[in-house]
């Protein structure tokens, strides 16, 4: 019996150091080499080095994970994490937990803040002096998404998506997507233009958003997002306007079941992070979290006009009282100067933008 136990350990021991010289412990298989992530479209794989620091990056979402924008920025998490090997986690906060938009970004260009990350609406950054990015929130600029991919695929995007690092805002843009276009809904019928004069109707503090309200006859009242259902429920105000799939996705149809498509701006949106975590990454994190900013702005334009037109769908077959605009041209006159004043300080920037349809 000893001799048969005797055996028995010098065999696991001769295996043990068989497989050592052959380099095939757990532990190495575990911790050595690079970790593989696979690219969209069958790019060639990128090797992210094993001995990158661990990172948690909070990112910031005003709307829920089922809108577009939640599923664009639940790819983009994804396709970081598996990018960077696991050694950048994103911890993604949706459903405005962590404030309305303006908070977050004050947040954000407060340095040393608790947020990482967040997606904005474009003309989220006019407000602290980013003249450039005022420049896609600007009524009737778009004929159609064709239109705006053009420019998010020009050499202009990069130079708008830096604009607020430039302006040293503490903050830079990664990459840029759309929620569709934006329209008004409202607690009443709403016909024509002219149903929205002497509204009270919700805007952020953004002044285009402010002036085109005023342009239409509306009275603009400020009221952050995640008080807008209520504030539509009391009547604080009477109407607002959002993409439609946010629309639906934050249930506004139940307070407000009126819905004009005057398409008034596409939903321009981007996703920004502070300088501080950027420099915080090592260049192969950076590498992944670039390489995914790709992914998720490609994943979000094949997502966006499908979503949208299943939504609406859904909408009309629940009841929602959906008003199409055939002729868009009153709409477009009554903001001309507002158009004009926005754009003069950036001239020749937005006459190439309107130039890429």
């Amino acid at each position: 019996m000893k001799k048969r136990s005797l055996s028995v350990l010098m065999l696991a021991a001769l295996a043990a150091v068989s497989l050592t010289a052959c380099g095939g412990s757990a532990k190495n298989t575990a911790t050595t080499g690079a970790t593989v992530g696979e690219t969209q479209k069958g790019e060639e794989s990128k090797e992210v080095a094993s001995e990158d620091p661990q990172v948690t990056l909070v990112y910031a979402e005003v709307n829920p994970l089922d809108t577009i924008v939640g599923k664009t920025d639940q790819a983009f998490k994804d396709k970081v994490e598996e990018l960077s090997g696991g050694s950048i986690k994103i911890d993604l906060q949706a459903s405005g937990v962590l404030g309305a938009e303006n908070d977050v970004l004050d947040t954000m260009l407060g340095g040393g803040g608790t947020i990482d990350m967040s997606r904005i609406s474009a003309f989220a950054l006019t407000s602290y002096g980013a003249t450039k990015s005022k420049l896609l929130s600007i009524p009737y600029t778009f004929a159609g998404r064709d239109h705006y991919w053009k420019f998010v695929d020009s050499d202009l995007a990069p130079e708008f998506l830096m604009e607020p690092h430039d302006l040293q805002l503490g903050v830079r843009g990664l990459f840029y997507g759309e929620e569709g276009f934006r329209h008004f809904f409202s607690k009443n019928p709403v016909n024509g233009m002219e149903d929205l004069k002497g509204m009270k109707i919700r805007v952020s503090s953004d002044p285009v958003m402010t002036g085109m309200v005023s342009a239409l006859g509306a009275n603009p009242t400020v009221v952050s997002m995640n008080e807008l259902y209520s504030a539509l429920q009391t009547g604080v105000v009477d109407a607002a306007e959002q993409p439609i799939a946010n629309y639906k996705g934050n249930a506004f149809q139940e307070v407000a079941p009126n819905l004009i498509l005057d398409g008034h701006t596409l939903g321009a949106i981007q996703v920004i992070i502070t300088d501080e975590s950027w420099d915080k990454l090592t260049e192969n994190q950076q590498k992944a979290m670039t390489e995914a900013a790709k992914y998720a702005s490609d994943f979000n334009k094949k997502l966006s006009q499908d979503a949208e037109t299943e939504v609406l769908d859904e909408l009309k077959a629940a009841g929602v009282n959906v008003v199409e605009v055939t002729d868009i041209t009153p709409w477009q006159e009554a903001c001309k100067d507002v158009i004009t004043e926005n754009t003069k300080e950036n001239a020749d920037l937005y006459q190439q933008i309107l130039d890429m349809k």
